[in-house]
């Protein structure tokens, strides 16, 4: 065994469960295909200023999670990415965007790093996909984007979800409810727990976002953030949820929920899944059109967009069973070689093959044919094709059907030719 492993909050990710991935990153690029969006990458890393100033100062990322570090000592700072948002719309606007069209459809599959207690799908390095769509921010462009997630869930067969779903209001609203709150949380300090006592005095909205069940019962009475909205806010959120039920999205609007970065606004979203226990949430997401302006644009610009854990997702899915059925590829043609001295043909028929566009494996190692029959049947593939002196001198191979053990001598041509038909059919 090697002196080294991997570094705490990290894992290797092998091939057996690389599966399961590839399943699910392939329905998100499809899903997100059909409603439109383009895929987009990011650096790993930006300057820390970019998240202090779009994350928010008082939030737990900013102050306890993020990985920073200078690269020269008089040099910035610069942090791993902890979350996308800031840098698709960092990308956004350096790469003027808007000047092409005024509505871009963006999609990421992600790597990012938080300096988190490391636990069950959530992981110091860990991966996100999720989905911006910028330069909206309608009732019409914020159900969308809910749809494009709920469909990447339903594609993928995965139940028992709640879309929980709130409004945030404007600036103005959520400084008058964060006012409220604090009045009304204030007597009740000594009942919080630390995290709680801390955000009190920054961001008392954060508390609504506690799982602690004893601050759970001390938020079950506070004011209500609906009742601190503007009447043109509230009959936005309306025309939200009037866009889900037309979709036929299943929604609960509950009063609490926040989202945990300072840059939302409006209509905020989380899902969540029985499968996770107390840290039930899966992905979340919702509007922050002043984004842009705290990022040095001089103007807001409409944005809404939403974040899912894979390695949460992939838990659930697993409990749910749905990843039983997800196999390896199985190559279509294993091809065996009838003696070492044909090693050089056969990989002239599999390099052949599979410039057709047909998946072939050969043994490599030097084993025997009746060792190479066994991995044949343990790949999987629906034909062993024989490569021996007889076929070379003939230029026709065997073709052993595995399932039915029917064998037949062919041109490499002719295999081609019936192979291709076959996957036609498939299809």
């Amino acid at each position: 065994m090697s002196q080294y492993r991997s570094v705490k909050g990290t894992r290797d990710i092998f091939s057996d469960e690389m599966i399961s991935w590839k399943h699910v990153e392939n329905v998100i690029h499809r899903v997100a295909g059909l409603f439109g969006f383009h895929e987009i990458r990011t650096p790993v890393f930006e300057y820390t200023d970019l998240f202090q100033r779009s994350i928010g100062a008082t939030t737990d990322i900013v102050g306890k999670e993020m990985f920073s570090f200078r690269p020269e000592p008089e040099g910035r700072s610069i942090t791993l990415r902890p979350e996308m948002t800031a840098g698709v719309m960092r990308a956004f606007l350096q790469g003027n965007l808007a000047a092409s069209a005024p509505v871009h459809k963006l999609y990421y599959i992600a790597e990012l790093f938080r300096k988190e207690r490391p636990q069950a799908g959530r992981q110091r390095q860990f991966s996100q996909f999720g989905a911006e769509l910028l330069g909206a921010s309608s009732p019409e462009a914020v159900a969308e984007t809910i749809g494009l997630m709920m469909q990447v869930f339903t594609d993928l067969g995965v139940q028992r979800l709640k879309l929980k779903i709130n409004t945030l209001g404007d600036l103005e609203d959520r400084n008058r409810y964060r006012e409220a709150l604090r009045e009304y949380l204030e007597p009740y300090s000594g009942d919080l727990d630390e995290p709680s006592r801390e955000r009190l005095s920054k961001n008392p909205l954060r508390i609504l976002d506690s799982k602690n069940p004893e601050v759970q019962a001390v938020i079950a009475g506070a004011p209500k953030l609906h009742d601190y909205l503007n009447r043109s806010a509230l009959d936005e959120f309306e025309r939200v949820l009037e866009y889900l039920d037309r979709k036929a999205i299943a929604y609960v609007v509950d009063p609490f929920l926040v989202r945990g970065l300072d840059y939302y606004c409006h209509t905020a979203f989380e899902v969540v899944s029985p499968e996770l226990g107390a840290q039930d949430a899966i992905g979340g997401g919702g509007r922050y059109d002043g984004l842009a302006r705290q990022l040095g644009s001089k103007s807001d610009i409409p944005a809404v967009g939403f974040a899912v854990g894979l390695e949460r997702l992939l838990i659930a899915m697993e409990k749910q069973g749905l990843l039983r059925h997800i196999g390896p590829v199985a190559p279509a043609v294993f091809v065996v070689v009838q003696g070492s001295e044909m090693a050089a043909d056969a990989v002239s028929v599999c390099d052949a093959l599979r410039r057709a566009g047909i998946s072939a494996e050969m043994d490599l190692a030097g084993k025997s044919m009746k060792a190479q029959m066994r991995d044949a049947n343990k790949s999987g593939a629906a034909y062993a094709l024989f490569v021996g002196s007889d076929e070379v001198m003939s230029q026709k191979y065997g073709l052993k059907n595995l399932k039915t053990s029917d064998q037949e001598p062919l041109t490499l041509r002719e295999i081609i030719e019936k192979l291709a038909a076959l996957d036609r059919v498939r299809q």
